[in-house]
């Protein structure tokens, strides 16, 4: 065999053994720790004045399946970038014999754009000559960069392995103020990478085949200098040790073998030992320390209890893993009571329509609700009722104390059959389900639990109403079949339960028992708000429906502590024209706020939600509305359902603009337009009629409550005027503003001469940040 051909198989059976997943940066620390930093890696977001170049190496020393990982870590980086021809601009250079300008910096204008730039370029080929193309963009600057007032990154992605020299051009352009990154692909020479890099270099070297975690690295780098910022301010950026690997050709001493010196037929020929090389691949290491950042993990407060363990999923969600005893309990913690004083009636269908196998699910899980949530130490008392043309009430509510006589009690409960008649159960149920209870102070809080796999065959709406209002909570559980009909008895999707089958019935009993036992704590009077009431005037409610809308927004006012600093309140109604009843900004005081909220017009005529809605974006959610910035902000909108079909658009609209949206629906059904309207999070509370508000002003206050506890966008909505550009800087922001604009909201016509000076680009970083005055707590 010819030795060419030798010592190719050789390095091929060598290479062979190498696996081909091996990471070649290993940060050294616990799973979890590395699940944290892939998880905040997706949470940085960088909005700033400046310009990214990428410089990709394309030569063949790279390959072409490299060059392809090279693009997916740069359109990685892209997700966290607000690019955008004010703040951030990216360009790509791919380079091998010579540098290729794939795209300049000032060409794209969006996030799409250049992402889809990137994904289409097209491997070259040819040597590796890095530092030509860095001694390109010496001379010839960023192409399409702006002045040297804009911070600029480059991001060199290769394998090392220039033919030339890189340390000085890269020293260079580090000097003339370019802050470099060097990412390594496939098998990097750590060295030339080091020499490329800005100090700190351990910082500024990363590996792009681990995607999350170099992208986590760089914008650990970058955020020091307030260019990205990651989503929670708990998020910290920490050293951990680190070993960096390079895949080399090294030679090594096999053994020895006779060979012959001289000529054969000659007395001087001799023969005499020589030594035997082989040449083989080996991993040679590089101890590093890599700076990463991690961000508070749900698993931090170890809510898995009883030996249970903590699964994240994200950055806010887990599961546990409990040990057998304890597999079907939420956190792996059994409640062992209900620690609220309380009557519970379980009201049972036990139709045909139910079936005896639903009947006897419907027993089992009140049986084991009650082994979980009741003890001698429970101030609840359950009882229990079945129902299909008439009710009956099997176990009258306290009249079991220990739980194993209200089990066997349970299990004899016989299946009924028949209609299904819940309208009618609920009404027997009010008037008779509890017997003779304390009244006054002293009652405990009264829930009726209908549990129903089958839709009524009477009329529910007003049966709920009566049982309402003789202060009974409603909660319903069962199938989805029969979501819509029990959202329509209990008066709101927050207050059913719905399950896909058994063991998904039983794992409701922890939300069961928290719906039970919580009471709502109306008003968050030390959280600043911004909060708009949009209600409908049109012809479709009628005066007196209007009235008592006026009457529930005065009943939420009252909850809340009204103050330039703290609430503000504003209305706007809707009707025939839309019509803003008082801003935001214009009263001080809660008793301005009752007065005003009372002389608000009805307007009738055929309303549009969605007009009203970008009336509230345009002209009332607005700095000059006398909007906060750094302020959380709502809108709640009332209506009966009419005139809301073009509403989900501008809903959304003022959601993506930092403004929460929720919608209170008023009549007998939900529409499929409304359910829209409350977007994605399901922003929505479902009143039968009007005169039951009331029921439902706790559940919107605290709804409001959790919005105002929010993290909040500085820029969203920009607090600029006059289309200035909003900028996050850390824990600030300012207003970069238009020719002929100028202030920190760019409210005040700007001196011509200033106009001139500035050319209507936004500050130097350098400049001072403008700090907008937060309100009070």
């Amino acid at each position: 065999m010819p030795s060419g051909l030798l010592l190719e198989a050789l390095c091929i059976c060598m290479l062979a053994g190498v696996p081909p997943s091996l990471p070649l940066q290993e940060v050294h620390m616990s799973r979890e720790t590395l699940g944290k930093i892939a998880a905040a890696s997706k949470t940085a977001w960088c909005s700033a004045a400046v310009d990214v170049l990428f410089l990709m190496d394309g030569s063949h020393s790279i390959g072409k399946g490299s060059f392809e990982r090279a693009k997916h870590f740069a359109i990685t980086v892209c997700d966290a970038l607000d690019i955008n021809p004010e703040r951030v601009r990216v360009g790509a250079v791919q380079f091998s014999s010579a540098p290729w300008l794939e795209f300049p910096l000032d060409s794209l204008a969006t996030q799409q754009e250049v992402k889809m730039k990137l994904k289409r370029m097209v491997f070259k080929g040819g040597p590796t000559e890095t530092g030509l193309a860095l001694k390109h963009l010496l001379h010839r600057g960023f192409p399409g960069g702006r002045n040297a007032s804009v911070p600029r990154v480059l991001i060199v992605l290769t394998d090392g392995r220039s033919q030339g020299h890189v340390a000085l051009p890269a020293k260079q352009l580090q000097d003339s103020g370019v802050t470099v990154f060097a990412v390594g692909v496939r098998f990097p020479r750590w060295e030339e990478l080091q020499a490329l890099a800005s100090a700190p270099r351990e910082q500024h070297v990363l590996m792009a085949e681990q995607v999350e975690d170099a992208a986590n690295g760089l914008f650990s780098a970058l955020s020091s200098s307030d260019v990205c910022a990651f989503a929670s301010p708990d998020c910290r950026v920490q050293p951990h040790p680190c070993e960096r690997k390079t895949l080399e050709t090294v030679r090594e001493l096999v053994g020895s073998g006779l060979c012959w010196r001289g000529s054969r037929g000659t007395e001087g020929v001799l023969a005499a030992p020589c030594p035997f090389f082989s040449w083989k691949r080996v991993f040679l290491t590089h101890p590093a320390t890599c700076y990463r950042t991690t961000c508070p993990g749900p698993c931090d407060s170890q809510p898995c209890q009883n030996g249970g363990t903590c699964v994240p999923e994200g950055l806010d969600r887990y599961h546990c893993l409990c040990p057998p005893a304890f597999r079907e309990e939420a956190n792996c913690a059994p409640t062992l009571s209900l620690p609220c004083r309380i009557d519970v009636l379980f009201l049972l269908a036990s139709s045909a329509g139910t079936t005896p196998e639903g009947f006897q699910r419907a027993k089992a899980f009140v049986r084991r609700f009650a082994q979980a949530s009741l003890n001698e130490d429970s101030r609840a008392r359950v009882g229990v009722a079945r129902y299909s043309g008439e009710l009956e009430v099997a176990v009258p509510v306290g009249e079991y104390l220990d739980v194993p006589d209200l089990v066997r009690s349970l299990d004899a409960i016989p299946f009924g059959g028949g209609a299904t008649l819940t309208g009618r159960a609920l009404r027997q149920a009010a008037e008779r389900g509890f017997g003779s209870t304390r009244t006054g102070l002293d009652r405990p809080r009264r829930v009726v639990v209908l549990f129903t796999e089958s839709p009524s065959e009477d009329e529910v709406a007003g049966p709920a109403r009566h049982a309402r209002a003789r202060e009974l909570l409603l909660l319903g559980l069962g199938s989805e079949a029969v979501r819509a009909e029990l959202e329509e008895i209990t008066g709101g999707p927050e207050h059913v339960l719905v399950y896909a089958d058994r063991q998904d019935l039983f794992n409701q009993i922890p939300a069961l028992q928290g719906k039970l036992c919580s009471r709502p704590q109306p008003g968050c009077r030390a959280q600043s708000l911004d909060l708009v009431f949009m209600l409908d005037a049109s012809a479709s409610v009628g005066p007196e429906n209007f009235a008592r809308m006026l009457s529930f927004v005065r009943s939420c006012t009252l909850q809340f502590h009204v103050n330039p600093d703290v609430t503000q309140i504003g209305l706007v109604v809707y009707g025939g024209r839309v019509r803003t009843a008082f801003g935001l900004d214009s009263h001080a005081a809660r008793p301005a706020v009752l007065r005003a909220t009372g002389q608000a017009p009805y307007l009738g005529g055929a309303g549009s939600a969605g007009t009203a809605l970008l009336h509230v974006h345009d002209r009332v959610m607005t700095v000059q509305g006398g909007a906060r910035p750094g302020v959380p902000k709502a809108v709640v909108v009332l209506t009966g359902g009419r005139g809301v079909e073009d509403a989900a658009v501008p809903a959304q609209k003022l959601r993506d603009n930092g403004v929460s949206v929720l919608v209170v629906g008023v009549g007998p059904v939900l529409s499929e337009a409304l359910r829209r309207l409350a977007g994605p999070r399901d922003a929505l509370i479902h009143a039968a009629a009007y005169t039951d508000l009331r029921f439902h002003r706790d559940a919107l206050i605290q709804w409001l409550c959790e919005e105002a506890s929010r993290p909040v966008n500085l820029c969203k909505p920009s607090p600029c005027m006059h289309e200035g550009t909003c900028v996050l800087r850390g824990g600030s922001y300012l207003c970069a503003c238009r020719d002929g604009w100028e202030g920190p909201h760019c409210e005040s016509r700007a001196l011509r001469g200033d106009a001139l000076r500035t050319g209507g680009r936004p500050p130097s970083p350098s400049q001072p940040l403008r700090r907008p005055g937060h309100p009070g707590r």
